[in-house]
């Protein structure tokens, strides 16, 4: 099985494999663990590395590890059965042929390895820490872009070597760049989230988070524009610089396995750097997300500030108080550390004390027991914040006025839109296929709705009217439905005939001089005055 790939294998099987190659620095004992880690500090020392087992523990015997060339030998094994070293074919010429014997198996790091080896080497050596981040590497890649596109749009004269530098250079600071900026604000979470921090700890990472935050914030925010610009900008050119870049002689598997290629060489690549400082199609931005890690580290900040600037004492910080009392504890003996923590802490004997005449129950005695005597009414400032100051004061009676204001102006508004809508709604007429506005169409579905409370089958039109809005609505049975069409939808009214007109007008098809009820129902014209079936006003 090749490395990197898993071929037909089980994937579960490959991803064992990888995990083995952390095993040697895991170890149940911390001595072996110890061994191996040196033992690959000696593969990884030079390039192709090739060891026997007894040179191997010559080297470590120098560094002051005693390992045997046959426990040499067996770390070596293991470490092969891991995949981290694998054995060498190189011939061996040694002295006499006893050392043969020990100098037959040689072994050379493998490539995952030596991946793993550096990583782990790296983690061991790293500091707890800030790191400082790359944010000169922004205004840099904001400049090479600019020479990649210059060289993208003049194909005839693109320097392939020169154009992969660039390209090269411009993947390795975005990966550099982003890692420190990971590893910052990793930082920054890991001592943001200390209850503990305080005087002059926290008056340092003040002034860390305040102005170096703020530095790579502006460096961001200043660059950021420019390096988004060049990459949409070369994004349809990329066609003519991955065809420079596959012109350059490159590196074949021997065995067909596919070979991994530097960064830029693929349109993946590039989509990926520019989704970062984009934020692709519904993502967010790499840009945005530094400005939201620094608002809400700045914004946990002040929390902190705040806890510590409390009135009463309960949020502020004993640390110095616990370390300096922890200190006393362990030089002191059993009867001073018993004597030292009554006083630190008040654990006195239970006691009750008496008020005298003003004891609510004065059987309770410096005798009676707590379990029992009577509570003790604590008020609350004193039982949660440990003192009798008083919170909070009476706040100011708000001015309506400016509410009443904008309230009548919202009335008003919506008054006017209504007579907008009912002055439409009387100048149709009959709304079978009429188009109105949704507005004017809202307007009707409330007359219609009045009217079929009214008369739910009405036999006989029914007049509904809104004299605010100087309209009116007949409504009727009818065999054939009234379909009234909108910016919004169609609306339509199941075997119902529909006739709008100006409130106080006629029916449509009424006989002259007969008025209209109003919405009332009550057997009364628009004006209030009894009418008959025969068209006159009694």
């Amino acid at each position: 099985m090749g490395e990197g790939y898993f071929g037909d294998e089980d994937p579960e099987s490959g991803l064992d494999e990888r995990r083995d190659l952390f095993r040697y620095v895991t170890v149940d004992n911390a001595d072996n663990a110890a061994e191996y880690l040196a033992i690959m500090d000696q593969f990884t020392q030079t390039l192709l590395t090739d060891l026997s087992a007894a040179e191997v523990s010559e080297a470590l015997a120098k560094l002051g590890i005693a390992l045997s060339p046959e426990e040499a030998e067996t770390r070596c094994r293991s470490l092969v059965r891991w995949k981290n070293l694998m054995p060498s074919t190189r011939d061996p010429r040694v002295p006499t042929v006893a050392a043969l014997r020990y100098t037959r198996a040689r072994f050379q790091i493998t490539r995952l390895g030596g991946t793993v080896h550096q990583q782990v080497t790296k983690v061991l050596k790293m500091r707890d820490g800030a790191r400082e981040v790359a944010r000169e590497l922004l205004g840099s890649m904001a400049a090479l872009l600019s020479k990649v596109l210059q060289q993208a749009r003049h194909p005839r004269s693109i320097d392939p070597d020169v154009l992969a530098a660039d390209v090269t250079t411009v993947f390795t600071n975005q990966a550099y760049f982003t890692d420190s900026i990971r590893d910052f604000y990793a930082y920054l979470s890991s001592v943001l989230v200390r209850y503990d921090l305080a005087g002059e700890e926290y008056a340092s990472f003040k002034g860390l988070l305040l102005e170096y935050v703020h530095l790579i914030d502006t460096d961001v925010s200043r660059h950021s524009p420019a390096v988004l610009k060049g990459l949409e900008e070369l994004r349809p050119l990329l066609p003519q610089v991955l065809g420079a870049l596959d012109s350059l002689p490159g590196l074949a598997s021997a065995d067909g396995a596919p070979v991994e290629r530097l960064p830029g060489r693929q349109y993946n690549d590039w989509a990926e750097l520019l989704a970062w400082y984009s934020g692709g199609e519904g993502g967010v931005s790499g840009p945005a997300q530094l400005r939201a890690a620094a608002e809400q580290a700045l914004g946990q900040l002040l929390t902190n500030a705040r806890r510590m600037l409390t009135s009463g004492g309960t949020g502020g910080v004993r640390r110095s108080d616990l370390l300096h009392l922890a200190g006393l504890f362990a030089e002191a003996s059993v009867e001073e550390a018993h004597r030292g923590f009554s006083d630190a802490f008040g654990a006195y004997p239970a006691r009750h004390l008496s008020f005298g005449p003003d004891e609510l129950d004065p059987r309770d005695t410096a005798s009676t027991s707590w379990w029992g005597a009577g509570a003790v009414d604590v008020p609350v400032s004193l039982r949660e914040r440990g003192d009798r100051a008083a919170r909070g004061r009476t706040s100011r009676v708000p001015d309506p006025g400016m509410d009443i204001a904008r309230l009548q102006e919202e009335a008003a508004q919506e008054l006017a839109a209504r007579r907008t809508a009912g002055s439409e709604l009387a100048a149709v007429g009959a709304l079978d296929g009429a188009r109105l506005t949704p507005a004017a169409r809202d307007l009707l579905l409330e007359l219609v709705s009045m009217a079929l409370a009214k008369e739910l089958s009405p036999s006989e039109a029914v007049r509904v009217h809104d004299l605010d809005l100087n309209v009116a609505v007949d409504v009727a049975e009818s065999d054939t439905d009234t379909v009234i069409k909108s910016d919004d939808g169609d609306t339509t009214f199941l075997f119902l005939a529909l006739n709008a007109s100006v409130a106080g007008g006629f029916h449509a098809g009424d006989a002259p001089g007969e008025r209209a009820a109003d919405e009332t129902g009550d057997g009364t014209d628009v004006d209030g005055q009894p009418y008959s079936a025969e068209g006159g006003t009694q």
